[in-house]
């Protein structure tokens, strides 16, 4: 459903919260040469696996049932297209693998949220349990994995400092050459690195294996907020919304793992990855991370990544979906950051330059598909002084037919806020679908549009083709 607003509103006036000043921005959108391919499960979540077992930290049966139809909910109302289940290890002496029932569950709860899985083998008895899963379940399994963070340990560990890659790899090959003796067809994800060495290393080994599939990474972007010195939630949200983690950060990681993994023929997955470890109170579950996972998805998938697994462990308050204290499933914040890249992120990435924005903390992204074009702009201006965008849209190589916009906000544009927030001007909810709707936007002129994208928030415009 679509709603078109006087044209003074659709053409610059519409705001939310304290807002000083509107600064210009010119975003010009090229069409004609697309880039990456965004794969259509992008958006995941990753878990361990022993959060599958029946009554696991208090959960009702198996967490993941086709049964618990909030959480079905959750997952289909909040965009999120992949699971990763993690966090296995690689001795024989313990046998974590799921039973039978517990995997049927879970890949029932697949089959009714329509998700991929990365499904994690242990050592002992992985090959037989990965027959199981082969033979029942191979439409909704993305790949096998095996082990994590490996270079995370200090014996036994893949690290440099602990120098034993040439034994974990040998490891990792005897495993894997296992399970493919009784799965001919299983394709595997690794190494699930917590460092930056791991990573491009193994890809050069595997390189050619025809077993590897996916190279995957772990990282928390902001660290260990204790270790990093963030006290506060104030301190938290400047970090996540400030453009050093687009500038630096997210760079950083880029050029030490995924330019030479990509060269060895492999995309990369983030399979666990979040803000902070085990979050900041008050700004991992606040509405900045919503803006935060919007851009931090954008970002990635621009750069060519095969998707991003925002963790969950149970049960922190700063995830995105978690029990409250009456075993009803609820989402937060961030889960709206991951529905508004789902509105905009299916096709190929297209150019976007940005021109005129001045110090202005915003960041934007286009993507086009067989008869949309879409552009996410995200104002992530907060606090004292925050100003609104007016940003003027400005296509090559795209006919336009019409243009709408679907706006992410918080009550009183607060970076801070908890509830209240809205895409769409509709809540996400776990009984019953999101009804978010998109404003009809008025032209400029031929292949142009104004809209104002007030001070944090985020805006999704759709372009129709003619």
């Amino acid at each position: 459903m679509k709603k078109r607003l006087p044209s003074f509103i659709c053409s610059g006036c519409l705001l939310t919260g304290a807002v000083f000043g509107q600064s210009p921005v010119t975003l010009t959108i090229d069409a004609r040469s697309p880039g990456y391919e965004i794969p259509a499960n992008f958006s995941g979540l990753s878990i361990f696996t022993e959060t599958q077992r029946p009554g696991h930290r208090g959960t009702r049966g198996n967490l993941f049932s086709a049964s618990n139809r909030q959480l079905v909910a959750l997952f289909k109302n909040s965009g999120i297209h992949h699971l990763r289940l993690g966090a296995t290890v690689s001795s024989l002496s313990i046998d974590p693998n799921l039973d039978t029932a517990d995997i049927d569950s879970l890949f029932a709860f697949a089959r009714a949220a329509d998700i991929r899985i990365i499904y994690s083998l242990h050592a002992l008895d992985g090959a037989s349990t990965a027959q199981y899963v082969w033979d029942h379940y191979r439409p909704w399994l993305d790949c096998f994995a095996f082990d994590n963070e490996p270079d995370n340990r200090g014996e036994g560990g893949s690290g440099t400092a602990a120098g034993h890659y040439a034994a974990y790899l040998a490891g990792w090959r005897d495993f894997t050459r296992t399970v493919t003796d009784a799965v001919p067809g299983a394709k595997f994800a690794g190494p699930d690195a917590a460092g930056r060495n791991l990573a491009p290393h193994f890809a050069d080994d595997e390189e050619g294996s025809g077993v590897l599939t996916l190279d995957t990474q772990h990282i928390y972007v902001g660290g260990n907020p204790q270790k990093k010195g963030v006290a506060t939630a104030t301190q938290a949200i400047d970090n996540m919304l400030s453009q050093n983690w687009d500038t630096d950060k997210y760079p950083g990681l880029y050029h030490d793992v995924f330019i030479p993994v990509m060269k060895d023929g492999f995309r990369i997955r983030l399979t666990e990855s979040d803000d902070y470890t085990h979050g900041v109170t008050n700004a991992s579950n606040a509405f900045a991370s919503a803006l935060w996972a919007l851009d931090y998805l954008h970002w990635w998938a621009a750069h060519g990544a095969a998707g991003i697994n925002f963790q969950n462990t149970e049960w922190l308050t700063t995830d995105t979906f978690h029990p409250d204290s009456s075993g009803n499933y609820q989402l937060y914040p961030k889960a709206y950051g991951i529905r508004a890249f789902d509105l905009g992120g299916h096709g190929r990435v297209e150019s976007v330059a940005i021109a005129d924005k001045d110090t202005l903390n915003l960041t934007a992204y286009a993507v086009g598909d067989a008869t949309n074009l879409y552009v996410t702009i995200i104002n992530k201006e907060h606090g004292g002084g925050a100003r609104a965008a007016a940003v003027t849209l400005a296509l090559n190589g795209f006919a336009s037919d019409g243009f709408e916009a679907m706006f992410l906000t918080a009550p009183n544009g607060d970076a801070g806020a908890t509830s209240g927030i809205t895409l769409g001007g509709a809540s996400i909810t776990n009984d019953a679908p999101w009804h978010g709707q998109w404003t009809a936007l008025d032209p400029l002129a031929i292949g142009q549009c104004k809209v104002t994208i007030p001070a944090t928030s985020a805006a999704i415009i759709k372009i129709s083709s003619r």
